[in-house]
Parts: structure tokens; C-alpha cells; sequence
């Protein structure tokens, strides 16, 4: 299945971006500087919890 992966607003100039696509039942994420090319794969559910922890005020930034 050919799938548009769309990068992150948040990534900047280079070959280091984070870069994710959906489908009906799961939302895939890679990071293209990645030699392996490793796919996490995570539910709606799961994705949708992770943001919402991320854009916390006093969520630790990596």
C-alpha cells in the first residue's frame, strides 16, 4: 500500500525529520535520519495520549 507520510512542522532544515502517515486504525511514524527505517506503529488512542502529554506545560522536552 503506497502511503503519504507527511513531516513534521516542527522539523527544520537537514536529514533528521519525524515523519508520519495513517490509516484507518493506526498511525505510523519514522524518523528519516534512521539507517534501520524502523516504523512505530501506534493506535488513534495512543497517539492522541501521547500529544496531549507532550503539550503539557511542564512536560520534559527531549
Amino acid at each position: 500500500m503506497n502511503q503519504h507520510w507527511q513531516k513534521s512542522s516542527y522539523c527544520s532544515e537537514g536529514d533528521s525529520c519525524v515523519h508520519i502517515t495513517n490509516g484507518p486504525t493506526t498511525i505510523r511514524l519514522t524518523e528519516s535520519a534512521d539507517p534501520s527505517q524502523a516504523v512505530l506503529n501506534a493506535t488513534p488512542t495512543a497517539f492522541g495520549a501521547l500529544i496531549d502529554v507532550l503539550k503539557e506545560e511542564n512536560s520534559p522536552r527531549v
